[in-house]
């Protein structure tokens, strides 16, 4: 025995695993902080890369003196409102349709929500500027020809931006009061229907109530998404002039005449993190107060659906209008101008100028590069993201290690941060505190870094439900039998931990893929994403080729989309 214990301990004594994941956790919390530090840090200099810095408040007393900077704010405030208006408008009833009802085929109902996330938001905001713009919307040209008036529609305002993030929000709205309808004891609900109150009433007192916790949790998440939006007010509001924080905060980095604010951009930054940390304590609260709400308490409960009868012609026309307006319409209408040499209405003449033009002469040494970049990203950021969540997910959960719930916090902070402050932060950090030593700017490894930390928060919540479910005997056994930490998690651990991890894997490579936001703050020359390349033709006016772009895009992002799909559909991630 001794002859077999001796050489299992000295393994034990020697293992490294612990330790090199402890580093991770500790290397990759100083990285995340650090972005945040350096916001705050140089919201109070001159923002002046390369000189000396001057410390001063002056930032903050622009900021607050600036006409601009309320016009933004009440306007990126409304833009979010009507944007969760719109999502929770749709998202909701659409949940308690697949949640509460016999409504058949609700696997493709799940699954055309959830792909409706990984469709990109600039591209569904370009169909509708076809569709409804003043000058070149179909409708309104329709308006002008057959009844001779003015352009009785407009997109390009506060309003039909929110609508169309609301839009693209609304399947997220879905997916986190699902489970709140999904996990509802229908007891009270039957009650109050015995009694005879009307189902209206049943829904509106009961129903409502009891999911409100959820319900308040998932729009503060939505609003604080849409807050920090920047794909569809770049596409539809940037060229009208009306700016939300985020293209304002990308004007003030990337201005045209002048030198970038970096320390105006640093100030206006921490205010959207003062109004993240509220959001955040107010979404912490809600979950404190959902247990008030449970009611479902072991044998007692039993969940029941309710049968929609004719209704279901309503629910059925309800879910196809939604994903005609919301994905199908403008992506046709993204086609139609894409083969078009400039957008006009349809008719056979229109149709006979159609070509492949607009394909034929894309940059395609620049899109190439874009490319090469934009799948090396894919590959490279789920892989980090994933290993590093690990890490997170087993010193939390697994080890002993002093103040490891501070480490789970660390990780939650860019779900409650706005992403394009820590593309700010990466931005500041490259030119005032690592440009020398480590020259990052302008490289695709600092697109890496902030990618991996915008998806850290999502990969931890992953990795956190799948150790969970795996139970610490089992790596124990492992360990009794001689087995090195390293070996019990490789064998062990991984292999359990194997299907939720290619599910995560996927979703994160394809918002890798389609990411706009934290790459149009980062990117130069040697850097582009295809996103990035898209957002520039169409804002140099290339209605045509960014439109040919974008459905590049979207025919390349098919396949991956088609094996998340059948991946998330075999493991039953996806509804039956």
């Amino acid at each position: 025995m001794s002859t077999i214990a001796g050489p299992a301990t000295q393994r034990r004594n020697f293992d490294l695993l612990p330790a090199a994941m402890l580093v991770a956790v500790i290397g990759t919390s100083v990285i995340v902080l650090g972005h945040l530090v350096v916001v705050l840090w140089l919201s109070f200099s001159d923002g002046t890369p390369g000189t000396g810095l001057v410390y001063t408040p002056a930032n903050y007393t622009e900021v607050f003196s600036d006409a601009r900077t309320y016009t933004v704010l009440i306007d990126t405030f409304l833009f979010a409102f009507v944007s969760l208006a719109v999502a929770l408008g749709i998202g909701i009833p659409i949940a308690w349709i697949a949640e509460r009802t016999d409504f058949r085929a609700k696997t493709l109902l799940f699954t055309l929500m959830a792909v409706g996330l990984l469709i990109p938001g600039f591209a569904v905001a370009m169909g509708w500027l076809f569709l409804l713009h003043p000058r070149i919307g179909l409708i309104n040209q329709l308006f002008q020809i057959v009844f001779g008036m003015p352009s009785p529609f407009s997109i390009t305002t506060i309003l039909g931006m929110g609508w169309v993030q609301g839009l693209n929000l609304a399947p997220l709205a879905f997916i986190m009061t699902a489970a709140v309808f999904r996990s509802m004891d229908p007891s009270m609900e039957e009650a109050a229907e015995v009694h005879g109150a009307a189902p209206l009433r049943v829904l509106r007192a009961i129903t409502v109530r009891l999911a409100w916790p959820g319900i308040m949790a998932a729009s503060i998440y939505v609003f604080m998404t849409a807050f920090a939006a920047f794909d569809v007010p770049a596409i539809i509001g940037w060229g009208n002039r009306i700016f939300t924080f985020s293209t304002y905060l990308y004007l003030l980095l990337n201005p045209q005449d002048v030198l970038p604010r970096y320390g105006l951009a640093a100030a206006l930054s921490t205010i959207a993190l003062v109004i993240a940390a509220a959001a955040s304590w107010w979404y912490g609260t809600m979950h404190q107060r959902s247990r008030q709400f449970a009611v479902v308490t072991g044998k007692a409960y039993r969940p029941a659906l309710k049968p929609l009868g004719r209704r279901a012609i309503a629910a059925w026309c309800f879910i196809g209008a939604y994903l005609l307006l919301s994905k199908i319409m403008p992506l046709i209408l993204l086609a139609y101008a894409s083969g078009l040499p400039f957008f006009q209405l349809p008719s056979a003449m229109a149709f006979s100028t159609m070509s492949l033009t607009h394909y034929a002469t894309l940059p395609w040494d620049l899109v190439f590069r874009a490319v090469s970049n934009t799948l090396v990203l894919a590959v490279l950021v789920p892989t980090v993201t994933l290993a590093l969540s690990l890490a997170f997910s087993w010193i939390v959960l697994r080890s002993r290690v002093p103040g490891r719930a501070g480490f789970d916090f660390i990780a939650f902070l860019p779900h409650a941060v706005p992403s394009i402050i820590f593309g700010v932060g990466a931005l500041l950090l490259t030119l005032f505190v690592l440009q020398r030593a480590l020259p990052l700017y302008g490289t695709i490894w600092i697109l890496l870094i902030v990618f991996v930390i915008a998806r850290i928060s999502y990969g931890t919540r992953m990795t956190n439900s799948g150790l969970i479910q795996i139970h610490a005997e089992l790596e124990e056994s492992a360990l009794v039998s001689g087995a090195s930490t390293w070996e019990a998690f490789r064998r062990v651990t991984i292999p359990l931990l194997a299907p939720t991890l290619l599910y995560a894997w996927l979703w994160i490579a394809l918002l890798t893929f389609r990411e706009l936001t934290l790459a149009v703050i980062l990117s130069t020359a040697d850097n582009l994403t295809f996103p990035v390349v898209v957002w520039s033709l169409w804002l140099g006016g290339g209605l045509g080729q960014a439109s040919a772009l974008a459905m590049v895009m979207l025919l390349m992002m098919t396949p991956l989309i088609a094996v998340y799909w059948l991946i998330a559909r075999r493991q039953g991630l996806v509804a039956d």
